[in-house]
């Protein structure tokens, strides 16, 4: 399959974040969002077997994985080497865009299912198969990136129409003021948690962190 980095950092978003990681990302995406912070993943990568890639998550000292991209389903061999993983007592968590149908992902404990839910600023949103939500499970995680009021609001009707019953993160698009984020989540009292990408934070907007 083609790959664009492996790397072992931080996890900076979701349930896992402040937790060491082993991140495999994989090339290739079907989506163009508006804000992409990875477009060099779009081509840039290169054909590792599964075996290359086993051997090099070995060199670290981490049990977590995440499986990222680009868009990781649109790899023929992403399942094999997801059940190849799991077999070997690590814990994956799959990132997907939420263009894919995820069914073939759901029966596969204890993998975590994180779901993106692009919003109307994406440029995306229309892209995406909604009816994902009814397939993940209380352990996934469902995250909306938001960059305004609109993008609040519509997450919002998503929320109330498909009731998700995994955590849902409101995570704001990269360089804008997470306090107005925070404003709305509270003034509105929303069960929903507020996702900063910590590993920006920490070591700012670059790749392999």
């Amino acid at each position: 399959m083609k790959i664009n980095e492996i790397f072992y950092s931080l996890q900076g978003e979701g349930k896992w974040t402040g937790l060491c990681n082993i991140f495999i990302r994989t090339s290739g995406c079907n989506l163009r969002c508006s804000f992409c912070d990875t477009q060099y993943a779009y081509n840039d990568g290169k054909e590792m077997s599964i075996d290359k890639i086993l051997s090099r998550i070995s060199k670290y000292p981490c049990k977590y994985i995440c499986i990222t991209g680009g868009e990781p389903l649109l790899q023929n061999e992403i399942l094999d080497l997801v059940d190849i993983i799991l077999k070997r007592n690590y814990k994956i968590c799959l990132e997907t865009n939420g263009s894919i149908d995820i069914k073939r992902l759901s029966n596969r404990k204890p993998l975590v299912i994180s779901l993106d839910i692009k919003c109307p600023s994406s440029n995306m949103h229309e892209k995406i198969l909604l009816e994902n939500i009814s397939l993940l499970k209380k352990e996934d995680q469902l995250k909306f990136v938001i960059k305004d009021k609109n993008d609040y609001n519509y997450a919002k009707k998503v929320i109330k129409k498909y009731k998700p019953i995994c955590t849902v993160f409101f995570q704001p698009v990269w360089g804008t003021n997470p306090s107005d984020l925070a404003d709305w989540i509270i003034c509105d009292g929303l069960k929903v948690k507020l996702g900063l990408q910590l590993h920006k934070i920490i070591w700012g907007d670059k790749s392999g962190i």
